[in-house]
């Protein structure tokens, strides 16, 4: 079970886009690098971190080329979920139900994510 997950609202704690607030649209899994050493968990947050591409224009399916704003990914490590009851980026942990079901819940008031 992952801390963050899909639909989740987080908020970035650093970097260039410090403070900004939105769902996460796709969490990337790990990648393996040229040396062995992986690198970590990426999510792609929607409205945050947008770059420019340039993409060229393809007239047989009516695409135009040009300069278009796309969202890319952050490390999972500079976001933190955002805690609507306290307004704040908060931290997750896990807890076993008494039915045995495991769910998330935020640390700083003890209140549950998954209902």
């Amino acid at each position: 079970m992952r801390k963050l997950r899909q639909n989740d609202e987080v908020v970035v704690i650093t970097g260039k886009d410090k403070g900004a607030r939105g769902s996460i649209a796709q969490v990337l899994q790990p990648k393996k690098r040229k040396y062995g050493c992986l690198r970590g968990p990426r999510v792609i947050i929607t409205g945050v971190n947008l770059v420019s591409k340039h993409k060229r224009g393809n007239p047989q399916q009516n695409q135009p080329g040009g300069i278009v704003k796309v969202e890319a990914p952050i490390d999972l490590s500079n976001v933190a979920i955002w805690n609507p009851n306290t307004k704040k980026a908060d931290r997750v942990g896990f807890k076993l139900l008494e039915d045995g079901t495991k769910v998330r819940y935020f640390k700083s008031n003890g209140e549950l994510i998954d209902i």
